[in-house]
This record gives C-alpha cells, structure tokens and sequence, in this order.
C-alpha cells in the first residue's frame, strides 16, 4: 500500500491550485458566450440565478472530470473514456433538464 509522504502532498497541492484556475478561467469563458449574445439579441435572456447555475454545473463537471481522470490513470484507455464519458452524459442529462425539464420538469 501506498502512503503519501510530504513531497506527493506538496505535489497534489500544486497541480490542484492549476486544475483549478483552469476549470475557473474555462468556466469563465464558457459563460461568456450566453453574456455575450444577451447583448446582441433579445432571444437569450439569463438571470443571474442561471448563470450561477450553469457555473455550478460547468465548475462542477470540469473539477469531476479532473478527479476521475487522475483515479482512473492506470486504468485501459477504452475504461478512462467510458468512465469520463459517464460524467459528460450525466452532465448533459443535468444541463437539459435544467434548460428546459426534459425528464421531470425542472426547467423553464
């Protein structure tokens, strides 16, 4: 079994202050597209409440990406994408049904 010493702690600390900068300034400029055509045409109108939502969403799916990819590192190449694959369905089942209540009427 393996036990993490100082130096692998140190390390984590590191790439997680990276992983998540870069899952903020991705989700960032994912919700910049919808800001964005709010400006230019009256057919997207977010709420704060949505964007808050959206960045939960997004922030959320990007940091499981990360986690899932680190676990499933040593694993086959066909399981690594099917397990992060996984995540981006139920991302996009979540995403629908948040838009417009595809499954249980959540949406607007």
């Amino acid at each position: 079994m393996h036990t993490a010493d100082s130096r692998d702690v140190l390390a984590h600390k590191g790439t997680l202050r990276i992983d998540l900068l870069r899952v903020g300034l991705a989700t960032a400029m994912i919700l910049l597209a919808p800001l964005v055509a709010m400006q230019f045409t009256h057919q997207v109108v977010w709420s704060g409440g949505d964007f808050a939502a959206a960045a939960l969403l997004l922030a959320g799916a990007g940091l499981a990406c990360l986690r899932t990819a680190r676990r499933v590192a040593r694993w086959r190449p066909w399981q690594r994408v099917a397990a992060v694959g996984a995540l981006a369905l139920l991302f996009a089942a979540l995403w629908v049904e948040l838009a417009v209540g595809v499954f249980f009427g959540l949406g607007s």
